[in-house]
């Protein structure tokens, strides 16, 4: 099962770093190796306010599918709509694919309509 193809009403992106490593002597003096030409830990929230009970469940759905924080997935192009800015300065590689950093957290409206919020890890 693919990761739902709704658009977000809220996104919030956090965009890693680059894997350095510091090393400081007694005296002070700091030296920086840089492990890697990719940001690491990119973390992406997405919220979908006012959804039907059925689209919300798509979220419960996938999450069972991907073993909760096991598995890697593709995110659709809606996850990104609104977005006007180039989709590369989101994912950091490219071919960046995604990992539940936690289970969904579902909040219920009023009766049939729920707001879904899934925080995600970018992963290599």
């Amino acid at each position: 099962m693919a990761f739902p193809s709704l658009t977000p009403t809220q996104r919030n992106f956090e965009t890693g770093d680059y894997p350095v490593k510091t090393y400081k002597s007694q005296s002070g003096a700091e030296v920086r190796l840089l492990y890697g030409n990719q940001r690491t830990n990119m973390k992406l929230s997405l919220s979908y306010a006012n959804l039907t009970d059925a689209n919300s469940e798509l979220f419960l759905d996938h999450f069972d599918d991907t073993n909760g924080t096991f598995a890697v997935f593709d995110l659709p192009s809606e996850a990104l709509a609104g977005w006007s800015g180039n989709s590369d300065a989101l994912d950091a590689s490219g071919s960046n694919q995604w990992r539940y950093e936690s289970p969904p957290q579902l909040v219920s409206v009023r009766p049939g309509v729920s707001t879904v919020t899934v925080n995600l890890i970018g992963v290599f």
